[in-house]
């Protein structure tokens, strides 16, 4: 069973939309997920426009591939990479600890999840 950064069981990050690599609504990862997508990030729309800007729009849907497109307060699985990315230029997008597979450790620090952690 995956564990989350507490080292604790993983949990549901979000089904509404359904995120995750697997589209399961868990932050799980695998051998062929070369993003990581293993934050359980709490959509901001600094963030939205931040990923917009490097050329990931995560707002416009995209029916094609069954995505609605996020807004404001929908979870979902980011790459680790990209969360820091953002962290390091000062756009600090919420995560769920609980719902944070233990992967995210590899590429960030824990004190600096711990501090955009949400209040659950």
């Amino acid at each position: 069973m995956a564990k989350n950064v507490l080292g604790k069981p993983l949990i549901g990050c979000c089904t509404d939309p359904m995120t995750g690599y697997f589209r399961d609504g868990v932050c799980n990862t695998g051998p062929t997920d070369s993003g990581r997508h293993v934050v359980c990030a709490i959509m901001t729309e600094e963030f939205l426009d931040f990923t917009r800007s490097r050329g990931n729009d995560l707002s416009t849907p995209r029916p094609e591939y069954q995505f609605p497109g996020l807004k404001p307060g929908d979870g979902w699985c980011l790459c680790a990479l990209r969360w820091k990315e953002a962290y390091d230029a000062g756009v600090i997008v919420p995560v769920k600890l609980e719902a944070t597979h233990e992967k995210a450790l590899e590429y960030i620090d824990f004190s600096i999840l711990l501090d955009a952690k949400i209040v659950s």
